[in-house]
């Protein structure tokens, strides 16, 4: 085994046992906010310890196997012992490569709840369409694992789906679950309206957000414009007599936010904050990850034909993913919120890369 692997481990399970002589200490069982503080810190490192306990075990038996066989005059023992040791040996390997991911750097932001926008991009209303499917996609995965959805800003398109949506999903690890979704989604499709049968195809960008915490991003009153207007539907009409709604500009990044989904003013500011906020935290994720651009756009991209993440491909019932090139030819299901198969592919293709790269 990797002496340097061994010696992390070694420092992980001295720190296990003394967060739990912590625990049982009176002046953290006392104060509820340091406890659930060490809590965490004990729950995060049993299993990289269990997983360090198992591999241990099974390189001990490994060794003691071989060493048996070694002094074995029996063939049939020496097959017996010998297989035993090869077991274990691979046992131990795996349990080693496990333990490699586990003690890669988790994403800070995993746990948190998310905001996902949704835009119409190249295709018309062919692509508002299809911003309503993938809008739907994402809301039968959410409410399949028990997460609560919650509508910030709408606006509707004439032909059905929508312009563009933001909208909120409250549940534990939501972010880790979605936020590979973010990028441009390319549906192949005969539109409804095509009379001649001919396949198009349209973009709908997807942006997906860490709902960042009041502590995490400040917002000085003095670097908002705010500005309201009455509600309108499709096609322009009014349907709010007050000027409920609210346009949020904030003033040092130039980002602005609309919300007006909310009858009371009050509560249309309310959630545009919870965007801004959102999206200042992503520029500052993007800004220390040096991994995408700070104005987003490696994210939802330009919204061009050439640009995707994903194709959804409704003649050949096929959905690829591009970036680790899994395709499923089960397009219904996954429109219907079976996104584990590829979350769980992105996922550990990103902990390879990120342990192939040190963390």
């Amino acid at each position: 085994m990797d002496p340097g692997l061994i010696e992390r481990l070694t420092g992980a399970e001295a720190a296990y046992e003394a967060t739990e002589e912590e625990m049982a200490s009176p002046e953290v069982a006392g104060d509820p906010n340091r406890y659930a503080e060490v809590a965490k810190r004990y729950a995060d490192l049993r299993p990289v310890v269990t997983a360090f306990h198992a591999l241990r075990e099974a390189a001990a038996e490994a060794a003691e196997a071989a060493e048996m066989a070694a002094g074995e005059t029996d063939p049939e023992m020496v097959e017996y012992l010998e297989g035993i040791a090869e077991r274990k040996t691979a046992e131990a390997e795996r349990l080693e490569l496990r333990l490699r991911v586990m003690l890669v750097p988790k994403d800070p932001y995993d746990d948190k709840d998310v905001i996902i926008e949704i835009r119409a991009a190249v295709g018309g209303d062919e692509a508002g369409i299809w911003a309503g499917d993938l809008h739907r996609m994402y809301v039968r995965y959410a409410e399949g694992r028990g997460w609560t959805i919650e509508p910030i800003s709408v606006s509707e398109s004439e032909a059905g789906g929508f312009k563009e949506i933001t909208f909120a999903i409250a549940g534990k690890g939501a972010y880790s679950r979605f936020k590979f979704e973010a990028g441009p989604h390319r549906v192949q499709r005969v539109p409804r309206t095509e009379s001649q049968g001919r396949v198009h195809t349209s973009i709908a960008t997807v942006a997906v957000l860490p709902e960042a915490e009041d502590v995490e991003v400040e917002i000085h009153e003095n670097d908002l414009e705010v500005d309201v207007f009455r509600s309108t539907g499709p096609g322009g009409q009014s349907v709010n007599t007050t000027d409920s709604a609210v346009r949020m500009t904030h003033k040092p990044t130039g980002l602005v936010v609309t919300c007006q989904d909310e009858k009371s003013q009050l509560q249309n500011k309310v959630k545009a904050l919870r965007v801004l906020r959102a999206r200042l935290l992503q520029i500052e994720m993007d800004r220390v990850n040096a991994e995408t651009a700070a104005d987003r756009k490696a994210q939802v991209g330009s919204g061009e034909r050439a640009e995707k993440i994903r194709t959804y491909n409704y003649r050949e019932n096929r959905v690829t993913d591009h970036r680790i090139g899994l395709t499923i030819k089960r397009l219904p299901e996954i429109l219907d919120g079976a996104l584990d198969d590829f979350i769980d592919a992105l996922t550990l293709d990103d902990e390879a890369r990120r342990l192939t790269e040190g963390g």
